[in-house]
């Protein structure tokens, strides 16, 4: 299929967010090679002077009492004319215009919720240039509840699944990658034979492995990306640098090495979370959450495993697919999951958010009877179900500005969560790493598997 414009630039947004007997060995370059920006990337950055616009709430944590009026404080040059909005996350609200004082600061009378949920200022530069800001309001998130249902056969559905996948051969195929290999760690393609989307019966699921160097033993790291088509993050480095072997995972049906271009007919379709929705059997993402338990089949083969810590790490779609995992793998021993995606899929049909793919489920093509089956599929895969089936501890991590997976969505699945968690927000951080993110994980998660940060 051909690949459109969208998916390269899911793959920009999106952050979001890794041998057989015996492992080869291959040659270690001098230094890494430099970091490809995403295919959506390149070549874009700001048009014309730019205006920054601060936006913040009146309590230092963002948080508020249901009830409790919120104010929101704007900061920016003297005389910008804006418009803002005020409003439920995610949904319509309409827009004011202001003018900036001379102080420099606008304040706004927000209102409040008297429902859980998120109440988010937007504020954009009408004069003067681009500029954007935003600040998004909690009322009791604690007690955010999903609106997605459970279907009554969701756990045979999947034992289903995991008997068809266990009745594929591994049939592993690795290769050397000596521009990726450093004096730290050694690197490979991957290659693994995963279950087909009818009709076909098997598939091929590609990945990039890497080893510490040194005799070991290690933890292993299953890693799956964002969204779109593309290679590991450079932090993945990181974690095989710490001493974790990490394979990191694309979940479509093409090697991560070259990356395939705009354009190229081995590519997949920009649509692709949408792909096969009418029935969950055909689901593009079944072939996708059975490929991250193929990638552990493979792990636990490696020599240099530890046999005790198998992690499932990611952000945003990668995220998701830690969480599914983590709930489908009894042999994953801990998470490390930030701003997933997935949460809550069938929120606008309630009149709330939901997470990315954020579907709508509006195809006018679509009969009622074909739109109920899209979103009963969803049930099937959406990270609120698979959360209520986690076991084992897990580190969550996002920001109450996320306008891609936003807080409603991933607090309904936190909410859900009985197994041992964590919570850190970044409350100004939108769908996006922080550096204080990259340290706070590299603490957790060398504490659970017995080593000194």
């Amino acid at each position: 299929m051909k690949a459109s414009p969208a998916l390269w630039l899911i793959a920009a947004l999106f952050c979001s967010s890794a041998f057989a007997q015996q492992s080869p060995t291959a040659a270690a370059p001098a230094t890494p090679p430099p970091a490809t920006a995403a295919p959506g990337a390149r070549g874009r950055g700001p048009a014309g002077p730019q205006v920054k616009i601060t936006v913040t709430a009146d309590h230092d944590d963002w948080n508020y009492q249901l009830g409790q009026p919120v104010k929101f404080t704007v900061v920016a040059p003297a005389g910008t004319n804006v418009s803002y909005t005020i409003g439920p996350e995610m949904m319509p609200a309409e827009a004011k215009a202001a003018v900036i004082p001379e102080s420099g600061s606008l304040v706004l009378e927000g209102g409040t919720l008297q429902q859980p949920g998120f109440l988010r200022c937007i504020v954009t530069a009408t004069s003067g240039g681009t500029g954007r800001g935003l600040a998004t309001a909690a009322f009791a998130p604690e007690k955010i509840k999903p609106t997605q249902t459970e279907p009554a056969d969701f756990d045979a559905f999947w034992r289903k699944a995991k008997a068809e996948l266990g009745a594929i051969p591994l049939d592993a195929k690795l290769t050397p990658m000596p521009n990726e290999t450093t004096d730290k760690h050694e690197a490979f393609a991957v290659d693994l034979q995963n279950v087909g989307t009818p009709p076909a019966a098997t598939s091929r699921f590609y990945g990039i492995l890497y080893i510490p160097r040194g005799e070991g033993p290690f933890p292993a790291m299953m890693s799956p990306p964002g969204a779109g088509v593309r290679g590991p993050d450079r932090d993945i480095w990181g974690w095989a640098d710490l001493g974790f072997i990490v394979l990191y995972v694309g979940i479509h049906e093409v090697p991560l090495r070259p990356m395939p271009e705009p354009g190229d007919p081995k590519a997949v379709p920009g649509n692709y979370p949408s792909v096969g929705l009418q029935d969950p059997n055909a689901y593009y993402f079944r072939r996708v959450i059975l490929g991250c338990l193929r990638a552990d089949d493979y792990l636990v083969t490696l020599p240099k495993w530890d046999h005790k810590n198998l992690i499932a790490y990611g952000g945003s779609q990668g995220g998701y697919l830690s969480i599914t995992t983590a709930a489908l793998d009894p042999r994953v021993t801990c998470g490390e999951i930030s701003y997933p995606a997935y949460c809550d899929e069938s929120g606008y049909t309630h009149g709330r958010p939901a997470g990315w793919p954020a579907l709508k489920f509006n195809d006018p093509n679509d009969t009622e009877q074909q739109r109920a089956a899209k979103i009963a599929t969803t049930a099937y895969f959406d990270s609120v179900n698979f959360a209520r089936r986690i076991k084992v501890p897990a580190h969550y991590a996002w920001g109450y500005n996320d306008e891609t997976c936003p807080p409603t969505t991933t607090f309904s699945m936190y909410n859900v969560l009985t197994a041992p968690k964590e919570l850190k927000i970044y409350k100004e951080a939108g769908h996006a790493r922080v550096p204080a993110l990259t340290d706070l994980e590299h603490a957790w998660l060398l504490k659970q598997v017995g080593k000194t940060p």
